[in-house]
């Protein structure tokens, strides 16, 4: 399949910028069985059944957009000098080690392997407070480049959210700054377990009242983690889908989880997953049969048409960029003249995309 297949042409206006206020109030577009519906995000449970399971994202975000400045010794002097002093930005993306972190870095043709960076510092500033500093250990050929921090462990976290800010994804970023209503505002109801540089975005659209009213249907919840990375804002390069390679994320399934799923699945029930980073972590986690199974580390499942499903029933997601994984992995869910269907629909009737925009809800095609 060429990535060509995957494109639409989607408005500027079209791109939240700020989300539904209050949450559930965002707009939901429901595809079934060929039909469409408008509805809003607090109809959700009249779409679920007594015995369903509602599997969240219990990740939470971190500010892991970090500015500060590249320092090298100066060849003729040994010393670190003004001329090879540069500004640079990194967003964290994958925890490998207590003290290490992998990043995507800008600009990254000028980071290589001994490089000093000082983040939370201007170019130009003489005062070391506030300061995280790092060394670059390696640099990848998928773009990535690995920090390893002078602190470690909850020290190095407290740091990070001491001088990073809240990455916002590119397409809201460049139309404005991050402030702090970002902070709340980009953060789910569900937010646990700190690690992801991205949020899950169908999760934005839930109310405390509305998981009341999803379990007073006699719907279970359970929760998953998978700590978003920042691949997920990283534009598709190769023409042809069998030559990307998608970048691995970190996620857990517990034995209880695994379990109450599989349970529910016996008794004849739905699962239904809020956003698309718990659907790639059940299915990385399922086997051929169909049992889910503990799981515990990392996952770069790439779905595509024609990928069979094994664990999971029904969707609920944002609407995604043109030529996107995750455009693809709806077009395989619920089918891709569906999701063309659909998402031209949602375009002409003023639907908002994106992290901050509305959301849909996909019975499996």
């Amino acid at each position: 399949m060429k990535t060509a297949d995957f494109d639409f042409d989607l408005p500027e206006d079209r791109i939240a910028l700020r989300p539904a206020d209050p949450r559930d109030s965002a707009r939901l577009l429901v595809v079934k069985d060929g039909a469409l519906d408008d509805r809003v995000i607090r109809d959700l449970p009249e779409f679920l059944h007594p015995g369903d399971a509602l599997v969240f994202n219990d990740t939470r975000v971190i500010p892991a957009r970090l500015s500060g400045v590249r320092t090298r010794p100066n060849p003729d002097t040994g010393l670190e000098g003004e001329p090879l002093t540069v500004a640079v930005e990194a967003t964290l993306h994958h925890r490998d080690a207590p003290d290490v972190w992998s990043a995507f870095m800008k600009p990254g043709k000028r980071i290589k392997p001994g490089d000093r960076i000082r983040f939370g510092q201007e170019a130009d500033a003489a005062c070391d407070l506030g300061r995280l500093d790092a060394t670059v250990t390696a640099k990848g050929d998928d773009g990535l480049i690995t920090l390893k921090f002078d602190l470690s462990g909850p020290a190095l976290d407290d740091a990070i959210r001491a001088v990073g800010v809240m990455p916002l994804p590119p397409y809201i970023a460049a139309k404005r700054p991050e402030d702090d209503r970002d902070r709340s505002d980009y953060q789910t109801v569900f937010a646990e377990h700190d690690g992801s540089v991205a949020a899950p975005t169908a999760g934005l659209h839930f109310t405390p009242a509305l998981l009341d009213a999803i379990r007073a249907r006699g719907v279970s919840t359970h929760a998953v983690t998978l700590h978003v990375g920042a691949g997920t804002f990283l534009p598709i390069k190769a023409d042809d889908l069998a030559d990307h390679k998608m970048h691995s994320e970190w996620g857990e399934v517990s034995p209880d989880t695994a379990a109450a799923l599989n349970a529910v699945h016996a008794a004849g029930g739905r699962i239904v997953c809020v956003g698309t980073t718990s659907l790639r972590l059940l299915e990385s986690a399922t086997t051929e049969a169909g049992e889910i199974r503990p799981f515990h580390g990392d996952t770069a499942i790439f779905i595509t048409p024609g990928y069979r499903f094994r664990a999971v029933d029904v969707l609920m997601t944002n609407f995604h960029l043109p030529k996107s994984t995750l455009f693809m992995l709806v077009s395989a869910f619920a089918g891709r003249d569906a999701m063309k269907t659909a998402y031209a629909h949602a375009i002409a009737d003023g639907y908002r995309f994106y992290s901050y925009g509305d959301g849909s809800l996909l019975f499996r095609g």
